[in-house]
């Protein structure tokens, strides 16, 4: 049974990792990549195609291999999209995704409010309007916005929500949840300013209590509230600015983004002996940067962010929510190394830095991670990859190797592990109870 302190330090890692939790599109100027490949081009032609769909269907099968063994996730998901447009600088894009996991129809693993939660899914994905007028581009509709690029973790990638309830683990196109946002951009030459405003926004998808990642501890002595989803009022709106420039090969962008915090903070009181915790979201401002370099072989990418106003858990049994707001820095540096034999490894340091540190907190004033990524391609179209992200702090890790197999053109097999370790307050260690081994099959049209 976890005591109270454990809670608290189970609290703190969760509102690290929510704030903490890397992959997004390339930040180039470039303007027909800067929605990414999977989008329409803003720039027309009078040869193209008409609209059709395109998508995926794919079945995962995940069985946690900790005492006592279950399937954890037995699902398939189709994800549906259609693109065209209606007259000259005019565009449009529809999706949606559909899930079904059986895994919570053969078991009585989880609680009914977990089985409600994940069992099955309706969801609008990108849905828009694309207009361009000269050196103008705007977007307005249910979209992505990805504003950094990582390996492993979240860092600059701050408008997006993510669905969390398989903790970082899927692919992290999967993960995102697009906003209802409207966004101009305006190009120059190697300049590139983006204006981004999102009336009702979409926030982390942290799943319930007793699901196989959810961030906190389901014991006897611990108790969940309702969360707190802010109102959809102009309190709660959330807006944005980025300026890029591209400089003898550097890659340069600086934002600005107040918003209401996509990651929840967990509130706590006392009921008795009982911890009793909510999730609710912070107004926050946050300051950031990213910074990337192409030397041929070898990539250069940094991110850092400055977050004011974020609240995280303390230990301090006398204080009345158990929070305690926060100035943060978050940073990370990678190395990305292209090697023979279609080889590739990526390298990368972060940390987190309080800037007004309390005593009562469980991270440390600082705190500091690498991760490593090898990827390489071999004989019949199989590709091995690995990942291991980890605590300098403390010993607690992640590992995740995985097999890919392109058997036939449009198909895709993929067989992996996912293994943590560490200790009960870990970031990673905190799932020790959840290594598993994997499957998927996909299929795109």
């Amino acid at each position: 049974m976890h005591t109270p302190k454990t809670t608290f330090h189970l609290s703190v890692l969760a509102a690290f990792f929510l704030s903490l939790s890397a992959n997004a599109a390339d930040d180039s100027l470039n303007r027909d990549s800067l929605f990414g490949d999977d989008l329409p081009k803003l720039s027309s032609s009078p040869k193209e195609a008409g609209p059709g769909i395109k998508g995926f269907v794919q079945f995962e099968a995940a069985r946690t291999i900790a005492a006592p063994a279950h399937w954890s996730k037995l699902r398939t998901r189709a994800e549906l999209g259609s693109s065209g447009k209606l007259g000259e600088g005019l565009k449009w894009k529809l999706g949606a995704r559909l899930d079904y996991d059986f895994a919570y129809a053969i078991n009585d693993f989880y609680s009914s409010e977990v089985e409600k939660n994940q069992r099955y899914g309706v969801e609008l994905r990108e849905n828009y309007l694309d207009y361009s007028n000269g050196n103008w581009d705007f977007r307005f509709g249910k979209q992505h916005v990805v504003w950094g690029e990582m390996v492993g973790l979240f860092f600059a990638d701050v408008v997006s929500a993510r669905d969390l309830r398989e903790f970082v683990l899927p692919e992290f196109d999967q993960m995102r949840t697009p906003q209802w946002a409207a966004r101009a951009e305006y190009f120059a030459d190697d300049f590139h300013a983006e204006l981004l405003w999102i009336p009702v926004a979409s926030y982390d998808n942290i799943g319930k209590p007793g699901a196989e990642f959810y961030p906190m501890p389901t014991t006897p002595n611990v108790r969940y509230l309702q969360e707190i989803r802010p109102q959809r009022d102009s309190d709660n709106m959330n807006y944005g600015l980025r300026l890029s420039t591209l400089k003898n090969g550097w890659d340069i962008s600086g934002f600005y983004y107040r918003s209401t915090d996509i990651s929840p903070t967990f509130y706590r009181q006392f009921d008795g002996p009982t911890a009793v915790f909510q999730a609710r979201h912070d107004r926050i401002h946050q300051y950031g940067s990213t910074i990337s370099k192409d030397f041929g072989d070898v990539v250069l990418k940094a991110e850092g962010v400055y977050t004011k106003g974020r609240s995280f858990s303390i230990l301090d049994l006398s204080d009345s929510d158990g929070v305690v707001q926060q100035n943060t820095l978050d940073w990370a540096v990678g190395l990305d190394f292209t090697l023979p034999a279609e080889s590739r490894f990526n390298v990368q340091l972060f940390q987190r830095r309080y800037s007004n540190y309390n005593a009562t907190q469980i991270p440390d004033k600082e705190e500091n991670g690498y991760s490593l990524l090898l990827n390489t391609k071999f004989i019949n179209k199989w590709e091995a990859q690995a990942i291991f992200i980890s605590s300098l702090n403390r010993s607690d890790w992640l590992l995740r190797p995985r097999l890919a197999w392109n058997f036939e053109r449009n198909w895709r097999l993929l067989l992996g592990a996912d293994i943590f370790k560490g200790p009960a307050t870990g970031l990673f260690g905190r799932y020790d109870q959840q290594d598993r081994i994997y499957s998927e099959v996909r299929y795109s049209f």
